[in-house]
């Protein structure tokens, strides 16, 4: 019956279509309208600077403008009276003005004000230098108190000199480094591709399960239920085959996607580990959708339903995080739990970080099976 049933499907071209040409396409779209979201490409800026030739530290202030990574920028040294209108007239993104003296304010401990112009049509390039700007003068600042510091304590005005500066040119105490994702988090490529396997998990694992409505409907279950055999087994063929198609989508669907989107989940061993858990709770979960379904249209409404419902809540289109009760309710979802799962492998994780996520999709279905067991066949009703 498990070979029929698979045998009718691959030649009626329903799972091929559903299971893996419809997600497949599905992804190329989203991908067309999301893919270039998390890139961004910022451009060139020009700075008019003002500050004086034998300042040291108003020149390394400029300076540290032109080392930010991925943005090039032009430094052109103009006036003071000529700062202003060169940035409110376009000519220039960002306008500084580091007064005279300024260096010599800051390795004495006194205080100086650089003053900052955006200019018109500013975007996000100017916050990101407007960013460095402050954060090279709070590092000069802290030179200041220190300074100011040791005044109070009675020390020369040349040490205390020494002392700003010192503090002011130092390396700072913390820096970061870029890293890989975080663990439990995929990228963005790799979450659309989770997320629609999941999705599409849930009509696959049907076209098995709900294959009984249908052999009731036509008549071929009360003949099959006559025969010599156990009634459990022809429950047990359908889920089967329902399986095996779920395994096989799905697997098809994880193995396009990082090919096509140049997508890494980690080691396929706990990646098969992850499909074969989560295709058992939808399995399941088809189960109770047949015990509560009179007809084949009921089945099929309600299965879309569940696969839309958990699908989008796992993470099908967009992330969904949450707190709470309704985070709980979340994790309880197979779906989040294999995507959650995808990106423990992708973060390195080993079996033992996966064994959390396994667990969870076998309870699903365990507690799924369960369930379809106590509730009222309806369809036997009618």
């Amino acid at each position: 019956m498990t070979t029929t049933d698979l045998r009718q499907r691959v030649r009626d071209k329903s799972v091929l279509t559903f299971g893996v040409i419809v997600p497949i396409a599905l992804m190329f779209v989203m991908n067309l309208v999301f893919g270039g979201a998390e890139e961004v490409e910022l451009d060139s800026v020009t700075v008019a600077a003002s500050v004086a030739a034998d300042d040291e530290l108003g020149q390394a202030l400029v300076g540290a403008l032109t080392e930010v990574e991925g943005i090039a920028v032009t430094v052109e040294q103009v006036a003071p009276a000529d700062v202003r209108p060169r940035a409110e007239g376009g000519d220039a993104q960002l306008g500084i003005i580091v007064p005279d003296g300024f260096g010599a304010a800051v390795t004495q401990g006194e205080g100086a004000t650089v003053e900052l112009v955006e200019g018109d049509g500013a975007g996000l390039e100017t916050d990101v230098l407007i960013s460095v700007v402050r954060g090279v003068t709070e590092q000069m600042t802290a030179g200041t108190v220190t300074a100011g510091a040791g005044g109070e304590l009675g020390l020369p005005p040349e040490q205390l000199g020494r002392l700003g500066q010192q503090v002011g040119q130092s390396v700072p105490a913390v820096t970061t480094v870029e890293g890989r994702t975080a663990t439990e988090q995929l990228d963005p490529g790799a979450t659309m591709v989770a997320g629609q396997a999941g999705l599409f998990l849930l009509f696959t694992v049907g076209f098995g399960v709900l294959s009984l409505i249908n052999e009731r409907e036509q008549g071929t279950l009360a003949r099959l239920q006559s025969m010599p055999m156990r009634p459990g087994l022809i429950v047990g063929a359908k889920a089967l085959a329902g399986y095996l198609l779920g395994v096989g989508a799905t697997l098809v669907l994880l193995v396009a996607g990082a090919l096509l989107f140049d997508v890494d989940f980690g080691s396929p061993a706990l990646v098969v580990a992850l499909v074969l858990s989560v295709v058992a709770a939808a399995t399941s979960l088809t189960f109770v959708v047949v015990r509560v379904a009179r007809t084949a249209e009921q089945a099929g409404v309600s299965q879309s339903i569940l696969a839309v419902v958990l699908g989008m809540a796992g993470g099908a289109f967009f992330p969904i995080t949450a707190t709470g009760v309704a985070g709980t309710l979340l994790d309880l979802n197979p779906v989040a739990t294999f995507t959650r799962g995808l990106g423990i492998t992708a973060g390195g994780g080993g079996l033992a970080d996966v064994g959390t996520p396994i667990a969870m999709m076998l309870a699903f279905a365990v507690v799924a099976g369960v369930v379809s067991r106590l509730v009222p066949d309806r369809g036997v009703a009618a």
